[in-house]
């Protein structure tokens, strides 16, 4: 971000391209959900951010996560979870971000059950999806899908709200274009089995550099961070 770009005006132009890519695709620019990515951005920026009208605030890590709560960083918008979640962590995690959006295993997802289930909530999660099952990523790989929903089911405490993925990064377009399109078809094939705690709503995936292709084919979720914030220095 310039000198001479203001945080709304970026909100503004992203908005503006969210709306270019939805219409192209045939779909209503007011079912897509713009998450500002908010990692190494103080305080005071989330605020900004929050204050042109994004739908949502995502966070990567905890302890940025906690130091920015307690300086009322995300008042006025639901705060999610978009990073790595280690198991240490679910305690600070459950019960304070409205969703967790990177759940990449069945033993995490049991443990936030039992968390909430000991608070007395029940926790919005996304399942995390490695679309590219690249070895270096967290998320479950996608064959493992319905395997997992099915034990969402059956766990206590949390409810399924969709899926996020992040697929490999590519020069070009098509390949990026591919790994969006396989998760929308991962996505409305799990909408169509029928499981208890689990309602296929969200769509995660896109980030500043691909967010339009994957509105085109299909997220509804969308974690835009530079293209808002501007370059982390």
């Amino acid at each position: 971000m310039s000198a001479h770009t203001s945080i709304a005006e970026n909100i503004e132009r992203v908005r503006a391209a969210i709306v270019e890519a939805a219409v192209s695709a045939g779909r209503s620019p007011g079912e897509i959900k713009l998450v500002a990515a908010a990692k190494t951005n103080p305080a005071a920026m989330v605020r900004q951010a929050i204050a042109a009208g994004v739908d949502a605030v995502g966070e990567n890590r905890v302890q940025e996560m906690l130091e920015k709560n307690a300086q009322g960083a995300y008042s006025g918008a639901p705060l999610h979870f978009i990073g790595h979640l280690q198991s240490n962590k679910v305690g600070k995690v459950v019960g304070v971000c409205e969703l967790i959006e990177s759940v990449g295993s069945e033993a995490l997802l049991t443990m936030i059950g039992k968390k909430a289930v000991s608070l007395g909530i029940i926790q919005n999660v996304l399942i995390e999806v490695n679309i590219g099952e690249e070895a270096q990523k967290s998320g479950i790989l996608p064959e493992r899908t319905a395997q997992v929903l099915e034990a969402a089911s059956q766990t206590a405490g949390v409810k399924v709200l969709g899926l996020m993925a992040i697929p490999p990064v590519f020069e070009t377009n098509e390949r990026n274009c591919y790994f969006f399109d396989t998760m929308f078809k991962l996505f409305i094939d799990m909408s169509q089995k029928k499981y208890d705690n689990v309602s296929m709503r969200f769509l995660s995936m896109g980030m500043s550099d691909s967010y339009k292709e994957a509105i085109r084919l299909g997220a509804n979720v969308v974690r835009i961070g530079s293209a808002i914030f501007g370059e982390r220095s």
